[in-house]
Protein backbone atom coordinates (compact mmCIF):
# COMPACT_ATOMS: atom_id res chain seq x y z
CA UNK A 1 0.00 0.00 0.00
CA UNK A 2 2.61 2.27 1.10
CA UNK A 3 4.37 1.74 -2.73
CA UNK A 4 1.33 2.20 -4.50
CA UNK A 5 0.64 5.74 -2.62
CA UNK A 6 4.21 6.29 -3.18
CA UNK A 7 3.85 5.71 -6.80
CA UNK A 8 0.86 7.98 -7.21
CA UNK A 9 2.09 10.79 -5.08
CA UNK A 10 4.95 10.94 -7.40
CA UNK A 11 2.55 11.09 -10.59
CA UNK A 12 0.96 13.87 -9.13
CA UNK A 13 3.92 15.49 -8.45
CA UNK A 14 5.27 15.63 -12.26
CA UNK A 15 1.64 16.57 -13.75
CA UNK A 16 1.75 19.47 -11.12
CA UNK A 17 5.07 20.02 -12.36
CA UNK A 18 4.63 20.07 -16.06
CA UNK A 19 1.32 22.29 -15.50
CA UNK A 20 3.53 24.79 -13.71
CA UNK A 21 6.21 25.02 -16.33
CA UNK A 22 3.66 25.51 -19.49
CA UNK A 23 2.54 28.58 -16.88
CA UNK A 24 5.84 29.90 -16.83
CA UNK A 25 6.58 30.33 -20.25
CA UNK A 26 3.40 32.00 -21.69
CA UNK A 27 3.65 34.50 -18.46
CA UNK A 28 6.71 37.33 -18.30
CA UNK A 29 8.98 36.61 -16.17
CA UNK A 30 9.04 38.22 -12.92
CA UNK A 31 11.41 39.85 -10.29
CA UNK A 32 12.16 37.07 -7.74
CA UNK A 33 12.63 38.22 -4.26
CA UNK A 34 15.98 38.66 -2.95
CA UNK A 35 17.70 35.18 -1.94
CA UNK A 36 17.74 34.72 2.31
CA UNK A 37 21.01 36.00 4.26
CA UNK A 38 23.74 33.28 2.76
CA UNK A 39 26.01 33.45 6.38
CA UNK A 40 26.06 31.19 8.53
CA UNK A 41 25.38 33.09 11.28
CA UNK A 42 22.16 34.54 9.81
CA UNK A 43 21.00 31.38 9.47
CA UNK A 44 20.83 30.64 12.54
CA UNK A 45 19.63 33.37 14.00
CA UNK A 46 16.48 32.51 11.55
CA UNK A 47 16.43 28.63 12.68
CA UNK A 48 17.84 27.50 9.64
CA UNK A 49 21.24 25.05 10.62
CA UNK A 50 22.73 22.39 9.19
CA UNK A 51 23.60 19.15 11.47
CA UNK A 52 26.52 17.28 10.94
CA UNK A 53 27.08 14.32 12.16
CA UNK A 54 30.02 13.64 15.22
CA UNK A 55 29.87 10.01 14.84
CA UNK A 56 28.01 7.07 14.30
CA UNK A 57 26.73 4.57 16.64
CA UNK A 58 27.82 0.87 16.82
CA UNK A 59 25.24 -0.95 18.61
CA UNK A 60 24.79 -4.42 19.70
CA UNK A 61 20.89 -4.06 18.24
CA UNK A 62 21.15 -3.87 14.72
CA UNK A 63 17.86 -3.56 13.39
CA UNK A 64 14.65 -1.71 14.56
CA UNK A 65 12.84 -4.66 15.47
CA UNK A 66 13.40 -6.06 18.95
CA UNK A 67 15.56 -2.46 20.18
CA UNK A 68 14.41 -1.36 23.32
CA UNK A 69 12.26 1.65 23.41
CA UNK A 70 13.66 3.10 26.37
CA UNK A 71 17.06 3.24 27.62
CA UNK A 72 16.44 1.49 30.81
CA UNK A 73 14.55 -1.49 29.47
CA UNK A 74 17.99 -3.62 28.47
CA UNK A 75 20.83 -2.77 30.88
CA UNK A 76 23.76 -4.96 29.40
CA UNK A 77 22.73 -3.32 25.87
CA UNK A 78 26.60 -1.87 24.95
CA UNK A 79 27.29 0.36 22.23
CA UNK A 80 30.31 2.44 20.70
CA UNK A 81 30.66 5.78 19.82
CA UNK A 82 33.91 6.64 17.38
CA UNK A 83 33.99 10.24 16.99
CA UNK A 84 34.86 11.57 13.29
CA UNK A 85 37.92 13.22 12.58
CA UNK A 86 36.48 15.35 9.90
CA UNK A 87 34.77 17.11 13.10
CA UNK A 88 37.91 17.36 15.27
CA UNK A 89 41.26 16.90 13.78
CA UNK A 90 42.36 15.41 17.29
CA UNK A 91 39.25 13.73 18.37
CA UNK A 92 40.31 12.57 21.84
CA UNK A 93 41.01 16.27 22.81
CA UNK A 94 37.55 16.86 22.76
CA UNK A 95 36.62 13.98 25.07
CA UNK A 96 39.40 15.44 27.73
CA UNK A 97 37.37 15.51 31.37
CA UNK A 98 34.51 13.32 29.90
CA UNK A 99 35.80 10.51 32.04
CA UNK A 100 34.74 12.16 35.08
CA UNK A 101 31.21 11.82 34.47
CA UNK A 102 29.14 8.50 34.76
CA UNK A 103 26.38 9.63 32.53
CA UNK A 104 26.32 11.19 29.00
CA UNK A 105 23.32 12.64 27.00
CA UNK A 106 23.54 11.46 23.56
CA UNK A 107 21.37 13.27 21.04
CA UNK A 108 20.70 11.28 17.71
CA UNK A 109 18.75 11.29 14.62
CA UNK A 110 15.92 8.74 14.20
CA UNK A 111 17.43 7.97 10.72
CA UNK A 112 15.10 4.40 10.05
CA UNK A 113 12.13 6.76 10.57
CA UNK A 114 10.95 5.11 7.03
CA UNK A 115 8.70 7.41 4.99
CA UNK A 116 9.46 10.13 7.92
CA UNK A 117 5.61 10.59 8.46
CA UNK A 118 4.08 12.25 11.54
CA UNK A 119 0.87 13.34 13.20
CA UNK A 120 -0.44 15.85 16.30
CA UNK A 121 -0.97 12.23 18.12
CA UNK A 122 0.27 9.12 18.41
CA UNK A 123 -0.12 5.34 19.51
CA UNK A 124 2.50 4.63 22.15
CA UNK A 125 2.52 0.61 22.03
CA UNK A 126 2.49 1.18 26.19
CA UNK A 127 -0.72 2.64 26.38
CA UNK A 128 -1.38 -0.41 23.86
CA UNK A 129 -3.53 1.90 21.23
CA UNK A 130 -4.84 4.83 22.82
CA UNK A 131 -3.80 8.01 21.52
CA UNK A 132 -2.03 10.97 23.39
CA UNK A 133 -0.17 14.04 21.97
CA UNK A 134 3.05 13.82 20.19
CA UNK A 135 5.12 15.88 22.35
CA UNK A 136 3.27 13.84 25.49
CA UNK A 137 5.68 10.71 24.28
CA UNK A 138 9.17 9.99 23.41
CA UNK A 139 7.94 8.55 19.95
CA UNK A 140 10.68 8.79 17.34
CA UNK A 141 8.13 10.20 14.61
CA UNK A 142 7.80 13.80 14.90
CA UNK A 143 8.01 17.05 12.67
CA UNK A 144 11.82 16.97 13.52
CA UNK A 145 13.50 13.25 13.84
CA UNK A 146 16.30 14.26 17.19
CA UNK A 147 16.35 11.56 20.30
CA UNK A 148 17.28 11.87 23.74
CA UNK A 149 19.00 8.92 25.45
CA UNK A 150 20.92 9.28 28.86
CA UNK A 151 23.51 6.12 28.18
CA UNK A 152 26.12 5.29 30.96
CA UNK A 153 29.74 5.93 30.42
CA UNK A 154 31.73 3.16 30.80
CA UNK A 155 34.25 4.36 29.58
CA UNK A 156 36.70 6.36 27.05
CA UNK A 157 39.33 5.16 24.95
CA UNK A 158 40.74 7.38 22.95
CA UNK A 159 38.42 8.86 20.58
CA UNK A 160 35.75 6.45 20.84
CA UNK A 161 33.06 6.27 23.84
CA UNK A 162 31.89 2.60 25.62
CA UNK A 163 28.48 3.03 26.66
CA UNK A 164 26.11 0.53 28.31
CA UNK A 165 21.82 0.89 28.73
CA UNK A 166 21.32 2.26 25.14
CA UNK A 167 17.84 2.40 22.95
CA UNK A 168 19.92 3.00 19.43
CA UNK A 169 20.75 0.82 17.02
CA UNK A 170 23.16 0.17 14.14
CA UNK A 171 24.29 3.23 12.23
CA UNK A 172 22.74 5.81 14.36
CA UNK A 173 23.95 9.37 13.25
CA UNK A 174 24.96 11.48 16.76
CA UNK A 175 24.48 15.32 16.96
CA UNK A 176 25.89 15.81 20.04
CA UNK A 177 26.94 14.72 23.76
CA UNK A 178 26.46 16.68 26.78
CA UNK A 179 27.55 15.15 29.98
CA UNK A 180 24.97 14.50 32.73
CA UNK A 181 25.07 16.56 36.17
CA UNK A 182 22.04 15.57 38.25
CA UNK A 183 22.73 19.34 40.38
CA UNK A 184 21.47 20.79 36.77
CA UNK A 185 19.32 17.00 35.67
CA UNK A 186 17.52 15.63 38.25
CA UNK A 187 14.70 17.25 39.60
CA UNK A 188 15.03 15.99 42.65
CA UNK A 189 18.42 17.04 43.31
CA UNK A 190 17.60 20.60 42.52
CA UNK A 191 15.05 20.57 45.26
CA UNK A 192 18.00 19.16 48.01
CA UNK A 193 20.67 22.06 46.67
CA UNK A 194 17.18 24.38 46.93
CA UNK A 195 16.62 23.85 50.26
CA UNK A 196 20.33 24.53 51.65
CA UNK A 197 20.15 27.54 49.50
CA UNK A 198 17.10 28.78 51.77
CA UNK A 199 17.61 31.42 54.32
CA UNK A 200 18.61 29.88 57.42
CA UNK A 201 17.07 30.71 61.07
CA UNK A 202 20.98 30.81 62.13
CA UNK A 203 20.22 35.00 61.63
CA UNK A 204 18.03 34.95 64.96
CA UNK A 205 19.50 34.69 68.13
CA UNK A 206 16.74 32.67 69.82
CA UNK A 207 16.53 29.94 67.59
CA UNK A 208 18.81 26.82 66.91
CA UNK A 209 20.35 26.44 63.70
CA UNK A 210 20.62 22.95 61.89
CA UNK A 211 22.59 21.59 58.92
CA UNK A 212 20.27 19.44 56.64
CA UNK A 213 23.39 17.68 55.65
CA UNK A 214 23.49 16.31 59.90
CA UNK A 215 20.20 15.43 60.84
CA UNK A 216 21.33 12.53 62.89
CA UNK A 217 23.95 14.33 65.04
CA UNK A 218 21.20 17.45 65.70
CA UNK A 219 18.68 14.98 66.73
CA UNK A 220 21.04 13.64 69.39
CA UNK A 221 21.88 16.92 70.53
CA UNK A 222 18.28 17.96 71.21
CA UNK A 223 18.84 17.06 74.60
CA UNK A 224 21.47 18.77 74.94
CA UNK A 225 20.68 22.21 73.60
CA UNK A 226 18.22 22.74 75.83
CA UNK A 227 15.09 22.80 73.53
CA UNK A 228 12.15 21.81 76.30
CA UNK A 229 9.59 21.15 73.56
CA UNK A 230 8.87 20.63 69.71
CA UNK A 231 7.55 24.84 69.68
CA UNK A 232 10.86 26.05 70.21
CA UNK A 233 12.30 23.84 67.16
CA UNK A 234 13.36 26.49 64.19
CA UNK A 235 11.00 26.77 61.56
CA UNK A 236 12.30 28.02 57.86
CA UNK A 237 9.64 29.81 55.85
CA UNK A 238 9.67 28.00 52.56
CA UNK A 239 12.41 25.45 53.05
CA UNK A 240 11.48 22.32 54.69
CA UNK A 241 13.67 19.96 55.08
CA UNK A 242 13.16 16.40 55.11
CA UNK A 243 16.23 15.69 56.92
CA UNK A 244 16.16 18.29 59.70
CA UNK A 245 14.19 18.97 62.44
CA UNK A 246 11.97 21.99 60.59
CA UNK A 247 9.25 19.76 59.82
CA UNK A 248 5.41 20.80 60.03
CA UNK A 249 2.44 18.36 61.05
CA UNK A 250 2.45 14.82 61.86
CA UNK A 251 6.21 14.80 61.50
CA UNK A 252 6.58 17.14 64.83
CA UNK A 253 4.76 14.61 66.92
CA UNK A 254 7.08 12.13 65.72
CA UNK A 255 10.06 13.91 67.08
CA UNK A 256 8.91 14.13 70.04
CA UNK A 257 8.50 9.99 70.05
CA UNK A 258 12.25 10.38 69.24
CA UNK A 259 13.31 12.94 71.98
CA UNK A 260 11.31 10.52 74.44
CA UNK A 261 13.57 7.66 73.20
CA UNK A 262 16.85 9.73 73.47
CA UNK A 263 16.04 10.73 77.20
CA UNK A 264 15.89 7.48 77.64
CA UNK A 265 19.27 5.93 75.86
CA UNK A 266 22.62 6.19 77.52
CA UNK A 267 24.78 8.94 75.81
CA UNK A 268 27.76 7.86 78.12
CA UNK A 269 28.45 4.85 75.79
CA UNK A 270 31.63 5.04 73.02
CA UNK A 271 31.42 7.02 69.97
CA UNK A 272 30.56 3.62 67.69
CA UNK A 273 27.63 3.03 69.92
CA UNK A 274 26.34 6.37 69.11
CA UNK A 275 26.62 6.34 65.62
CA UNK A 276 24.76 3.27 65.15
CA UNK A 277 22.45 4.16 67.38
CA UNK A 278 21.69 7.66 64.92
CA UNK A 279 21.97 5.05 62.07
CA UNK A 280 19.02 3.36 63.23
CA UNK A 281 17.15 6.66 64.07
CA UNK A 282 17.89 8.22 61.14
CA UNK A 283 16.89 4.98 59.16
CA UNK A 284 13.60 4.73 60.95
CA UNK A 285 12.74 8.61 60.59
CA UNK A 286 12.91 8.49 56.86
CA UNK A 287 10.55 5.37 56.69
CA UNK A 288 8.03 7.44 58.64
CA UNK A 289 8.34 10.65 56.66
CA UNK A 290 6.19 11.17 54.00
CA UNK A 291 7.97 12.29 51.03
CA UNK A 292 5.54 15.44 50.30
CA UNK A 293 8.42 17.67 48.97
CA UNK A 294 9.54 15.78 46.18
CA UNK A 295 6.29 14.33 44.76
CA UNK A 296 5.20 18.25 44.72
CA UNK A 297 8.09 18.96 42.80
CA UNK A 298 8.57 16.27 39.71
CA UNK A 299 5.41 14.79 38.47
CA UNK A 300 4.53 12.05 35.08
CA UNK A 301 2.01 11.14 33.28
CA UNK A 302 0.14 7.77 35.10
CA UNK A 303 0.33 5.48 32.22
CA UNK A 304 4.45 5.41 31.97
CA UNK A 305 4.42 4.04 35.72
CA UNK A 306 0.78 2.01 35.49
CA UNK A 307 0.64 1.04 31.45
CA UNK A 308 -2.22 -1.18 30.31
CA UNK A 309 0.69 -3.09 29.03
CA UNK A 310 1.70 -5.52 31.87
CA UNK A 311 5.31 -7.01 31.70
CA UNK A 312 5.95 -10.75 30.48
CA UNK A 313 7.35 -13.49 32.35
CA UNK A 314 10.29 -14.59 30.01
CA UNK A 315 10.75 -18.23 29.43
CA UNK A 316 13.75 -20.21 27.87
CA UNK A 317 13.11 -23.39 26.32
CA UNK A 318 16.09 -26.18 27.19
CA UNK A 319 17.52 -26.07 23.02
CA UNK A 320 17.57 -22.09 23.52
CA UNK A 321 19.48 -22.30 26.52
CA UNK A 322 21.78 -24.62 25.64
CA UNK A 323 22.17 -22.77 22.34
CA UNK A 324 23.05 -19.42 24.30
CA UNK A 325 25.71 -21.00 26.28
CA UNK A 326 28.02 -21.93 23.32
CA UNK A 327 28.51 -18.31 22.48
CA UNK A 328 31.79 -16.64 24.11
CA UNK A 329 31.99 -13.46 25.50
CA UNK A 330 33.59 -10.51 23.64
CA UNK A 331 36.42 -10.23 26.24
CA UNK A 332 37.75 -13.93 25.83
CA UNK A 333 40.99 -14.72 26.84
CA UNK A 334 42.98 -17.34 25.11
CA UNK A 335 42.86 -18.62 21.24
CA UNK A 336 39.54 -18.04 19.28
CA UNK A 337 37.18 -20.65 18.48
CA UNK A 338 36.39 -20.36 15.10
CA UNK A 339 33.43 -23.24 15.39
CA UNK A 340 32.09 -21.57 18.43
CA UNK A 341 30.11 -18.02 18.23
CA UNK A 342 31.54 -15.08 19.64
CA UNK A 343 29.75 -11.93 21.11
CA UNK A 344 30.80 -8.67 20.09
CA UNK A 345 29.64 -6.27 22.80
CA UNK A 346 27.98 -8.51 25.53
CA UNK A 347 30.64 -10.14 28.39
CA UNK A 348 28.81 -13.30 28.82
CA UNK A 349 25.96 -15.74 28.23
CA UNK A 350 24.25 -14.37 31.85
CA UNK A 351 24.59 -10.90 30.78
CA UNK A 352 22.80 -11.68 26.88
CA UNK A 353 20.11 -13.89 28.86
CA UNK A 354 19.62 -10.41 31.32
CA UNK A 355 19.66 -8.34 28.12
CA UNK A 356 16.94 -10.75 26.60
CA UNK A 357 14.73 -10.76 29.43
CA UNK A 358 14.82 -7.39 29.58
CA UNK A 359 14.04 -6.85 25.78
CA UNK A 360 11.01 -8.89 25.81
CA UNK A 361 9.73 -8.24 29.61
CA UNK A 362 8.71 -4.94 28.34
CA UNK A 363 6.85 -6.27 25.38
CA UNK A 364 8.92 -5.05 21.86
CA UNK A 365 6.16 -5.81 19.66
CA UNK A 366 3.78 -2.67 18.12
CA UNK A 367 0.15 -2.52 19.00
CA UNK A 368 -0.18 -4.20 15.07
CA UNK A 369 1.60 -6.92 15.68
CA UNK A 370 -0.02 -7.57 19.30
CA UNK A 371 -3.76 -7.33 17.73
CA UNK A 372 -3.11 -8.74 14.32
CA UNK A 373 0.01 -11.12 14.31
CA UNK A 374 0.18 -12.21 17.97
CA UNK A 375 0.03 -15.61 17.17
CA UNK A 376 3.01 -15.12 14.78
CA UNK A 377 6.65 -16.26 15.85
CA UNK A 378 9.16 -12.89 16.89
CA UNK A 379 12.74 -12.44 15.84
CA UNK A 380 15.25 -10.01 16.52
CA UNK A 381 18.63 -9.52 16.80
CA UNK A 382 20.70 -8.82 19.63
CA UNK A 383 24.69 -8.36 19.54
CA UNK A 384 26.01 -11.41 17.07
CA UNK A 385 22.74 -13.72 18.01
CA UNK A 386 19.45 -14.04 16.03
CA UNK A 387 16.53 -14.27 18.81
CA UNK A 388 13.40 -16.24 17.41
CA UNK A 389 10.01 -16.44 20.28
CA UNK A 390 6.87 -16.13 20.63
CA UNK A 391 3.83 -14.78 22.73
CA UNK A 392 1.07 -16.47 25.13
CA UNK A 393 -0.94 -15.05 27.74
CA UNK A 394 0.93 -13.21 30.03
CA UNK A 395 4.50 -14.73 28.85
CA UNK A 396 6.70 -14.99 25.86
CA UNK A 397 8.92 -17.99 25.60
CA UNK A 398 12.46 -17.90 23.60
CA UNK A 399 12.96 -20.47 21.20
CA UNK A 400 16.24 -20.49 19.37
CA UNK A 401 19.28 -18.18 20.07
CA UNK A 402 21.47 -18.85 16.59
CA UNK A 403 24.22 -16.57 15.51
CA UNK A 404 23.78 -14.13 12.82
CA UNK A 405 23.84 -15.09 9.14
CA UNK A 406 25.73 -11.55 8.31
CA UNK A 407 27.73 -10.41 11.50
CA UNK A 408 27.51 -6.96 12.40
CA UNK A 409 30.17 -4.49 10.23
CA UNK A 410 32.83 -3.81 12.16
CA UNK A 411 33.76 -0.21 10.39
CA UNK A 412 32.63 3.06 11.05
CA UNK A 413 30.80 5.19 8.83
CA UNK A 414 32.66 8.29 8.43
Amino acid sequence: MLDTATRIHRKHILSIQSAVSKVCVHEPEKALPPPPPASSQAALEHGTIQTVPIGYIRSCFSVKNGTPRQPTVCGPSRAELRLKQSVFNNPDHALLGLEQYSHVWVIFLFHKNGHLSYKAKVKPPRLNGQKVGVYSTRSPHRPNALGLTLAKLDKIHGDTLHLSDIDMIEGTPVLDVKPYIPEYDSPCTRMSIDCRSCPSSADQSDSTSLSPNQPTEALLNVKESGVKSVADTPNVDGCQFPNSLTMPGDTLAMLEEVKAYLSQSDFNQGSGDRKRRASDLQGAEQDQRPCYREESYSTIAGWIRAPPVASLEVRFTPHAERQLAEFLPTEQSGPPESDRPRFKFLHSSQEATAAIRGVLSADPRSVYRRTRCKDKLFFFTLDSADITCWFGQGFVEVLQVRPVQHPIDSTYKM
